[in-house]
């Protein structure tokens, strides 16, 4: 199985810059959304969320800009299970366009599994995990996710 397509939309108008490119801070927005849809799959919809009391927070993300994305371009989401363990999900977003094999941008996220009514992390209920390991069992034989682990600095002085 190819890394499941979350989330899909063209580029908005307000999205877009004084150059026509995305503005940095809708590519998140993106992925937000790409996490929203990710969560539905993995039993935390919004009526599993009322329920439940408990949802995801996101710890971490880190975002890869890798190519210009301009006004009014069919935008997708392909979403990567990096792994998870009792409390956490490590995910890997990529934006892509048709017609143009790499990814557009990149970001590894770092998202929590929480009980509301603390707020406080919580494990995820047995249900989610089910779909969790069904999803990372779908994607074994993807590549690793090409911008993951990395830490930003300057190098240091000799």
């Amino acid at each position: 199985m190819p890394a499941l397509t979350t989330y899909r939309t063209p580029v908005q108008e307000d999205w877009v810059d004084y150059n026509g490119h995305l503005r940095d801070a809708f590519y998140l927005l993106i992925f937000s959304y790409a996490t929203d849809a990710l969560m539905e799959r993995i039993g935390l919809d919004a009526d599993s969320r009322g329920q439940s009391g408990n949802s995801l927070f996101t710890l971490e993300a880190h975002i890869n800009y890798l190519h210009e994305v301009k006004l009014a371009t069919e935008v997708w989401v392909q979403t990567q299970i990096v792994g998870f363990d009792r409390k956490r999900l490590h995910v890997y977003h990529s934006l892509h366009r048709a017609g143009f094999d790499e990814a557009l941008a990149a970001s590894e996220q770092m998202l929590l599994h929480v009980d509301l009514a603390g707020p406080k992390s919580s494990p995820f209920a047995e249900r989610s995990v089910e779909l969790l390991q069904g999803l990372l069992a779908e994607q074994q034989d993807l590549p690793a996710p090409a911008f993951t682990g990395r830490v930003i600095g300057l190098p240091a002085k000799a």
